[in-house]
């Protein structure tokens, strides 16, 4: 059958053409943005942070804990969002305190005797945002470790130390910046 202009657009051909035209629609109506650093801050607005010293006000106190807390959370939200850091009166501020740290022990044996204890740290921290104060924030937050009761505290605490201030320290952005 020889070409024509009536077959110029075939069951087949009409169908990859309107397919083709759908996507191309579909690509330049639709923008996905994603934000890799997972901050959801207006940097037009929002310039400066001031993250206050958290003193340690625990019971039990392990003295590097504070500072450790502390030059983790400036440290996070440096390499985290392009936000200034401010002594005072800063867009966002972030204050709070270690208001516990305790051992407890886990699984009793039948001798009596825990075959493992649990670390626990609780930092009770204040978010005010002084531009989207909608979001201001002030909750405790929790975070432990687990260890064998054959190891001495002081052999382990290091480490352990070091595990949960970064995991509070991942809560409180994720709580303040990243809003999840």
């Amino acid at each position: 059958m020889p070409y024509s202009s009536k077959h110029i657009c075939s069951k087949s051909g009409c169908f990859r053409f309107l397919a083709v035209i759908c996507i191309g629609l579909l690509v330049n109506s639709c923008s996905i943005s994603y934000k890799f650093n997972g901050s959801s801050i207006d940097y037009t607005k929002t310039k400066t942070i001031t993250i206050a010293d958290f003193p340690n006000n625990a019971t039990l106190v392990y003295p590097q804990l504070a500072s450790k807390l502390n030059t983790a959370l400036k440290d996070f939200f440096n390499r985290r969002t392009k936000l200034q850091q401010v002594k005072r009166n800063g867009d966002m501020q972030i204050e709070g305190e270690i208001t516990d740290y305790r051992l407890t022990p886990l699984s009793i044996q039948a001798n009596a005797l825990a075959a493992q204890t649990q670390l626990t740290m609780t930092v009770r921290f204040k978010y005010t945002n002084t531009k989207n104060p909608k979001d201001d924030l002030e909750t405790t937050l929790s975070a432990s470790q687990t260890f064998d009761s054959s190891k001495m505290l002081t052999a382990v605490q290091e480490a352990l130390a070091d595990e949960m201030v970064k995991e509070i320290t991942e809560k409180i952005y994720n709580q303040t910046v990243a809003r999840w």
